[in-house]
Order: C-alpha cells, then sequence, then structure tokens
C-alpha cells in the first residue's frame, strides 16, 4: 500500500505491507533509524514519536494509519544539523548511555517540555514513566531534562 505522510516536515511517499508498523515503514522503508525497535508492545517507549502532536508508541500504530498525517521522530526534534538543547543535554549529561531508550526518551522529554517549561522532578518521571532504559538509572536522564529546561527557559 502506497502511504504518503509528512515525516519531519517533509511529505514522503512509501510502499508499506498493510500489516506494518510505523515503526517498520519509519525505519525499514523511509530509512528513518532513530525510533527504535525493542518491545513492539508498547511498553518501553524505544519508538515514541508525534503523530500530529501527539506522542504515541509506532510500534502501535500501522503504517497505513500515517496516511496524509504529520510524523516527527527524534530526528526531526532538532534544527537541521544542529541538536535541539534537550538533544545536546541529553549528550552533555551523560544519559545516552547505550543509546537504544534514548530517541524514545528525547521525544517524550521533548513532549513534556513544549507542555511544562519547567517541570519538577516529579512531572519530570511521570512523563517518562512509559519509557524504559536499563543502563542509567534514570538520575542522569533527570539531570538531562532539567538543564534543558533551564536552557530553554533562559532564551
Amino acid at each position: 500500500m502506497l502511504v504518503r505522510t509528512k515525516v519531519n516536515g517533509e511529505w514522503r511517499e512509501a510502499d508499506v505491507w498493510p500489516g506494518a508498523s510505523l515503526l517498520s515503514a519509519l525505519r525499514d522503508d523511509l530509512a528513518l533509524p532513530g525510533s527504535k525497535n525493542a518491545c513492539e508492545q508498547g511498553e518501553c517507549g524505544s519508538c515514541s514519536v508525534y503523530m500530529d502532536g501527539t506522542l504515541v508508541c509506532a510500534c502501535l500504530v500501522l503504517g497505513g494509519q500515517a496516511r496524509d498525517r504529520d510524523i516527527v521522530t527524534v530526528e526531526g526534534i532538532g534544527e537541521g544539523e544542529a541538536l535541539h538543547p534537550l538533544q545536546q543535554a541529553f549528550v552533555e549529561a551523560g544519559a545516552v548511555q547505550c543509546g537504544f531508550c534514548t530517541p524514545g526518551l528525547i521525544v517524550a522529554a521533548h513532549d513534556l517540555l513544549r507542555r511544562t517549561p519547567e517541570p519538577t522532578t516529579v512531572e519530570i518521571r511521570e512523563a517518562l514513566a512509559g519509557n524504559i532504559c536499563r543502563c542509567t538509572g534514570y538520575a542522569k536522564i533527570l539531570d538531562a531534562v532539567h538543564l534543558a529546561a533551564e536552557r530553554m527557559a533562559s532564551k
């Protein structure tokens, strides 16, 4: 099935198998490997993306459902080649470890910061509750989100 969708601000087309997930379409058909395939059950958050401005797990959305929709992946969070302040904060705070959960965490934290520019630690924990990380223990992730919030608020 031919699916035309706007991905990271650019209209793209892909020939997607009708039963394929949006995650599969992004990674395999559109060559956007940022969103990670971990659980395929919507439990880990590694594949978090925006669909029409709403945070979703791309593994739970059929590729065909993206037709004529606006999708933003972790690759689309920054501007061009420049990292978004949140992405930069993850690097500086050492919150990337193995990097497998990082794309989903960044998209989920981005969603939080656009709704709540100066979140508390509790608000960050709640916003990231759907994202699982096995490497960091979450402290550096929390530090990164706080750092990004501070930098973004001062602009």
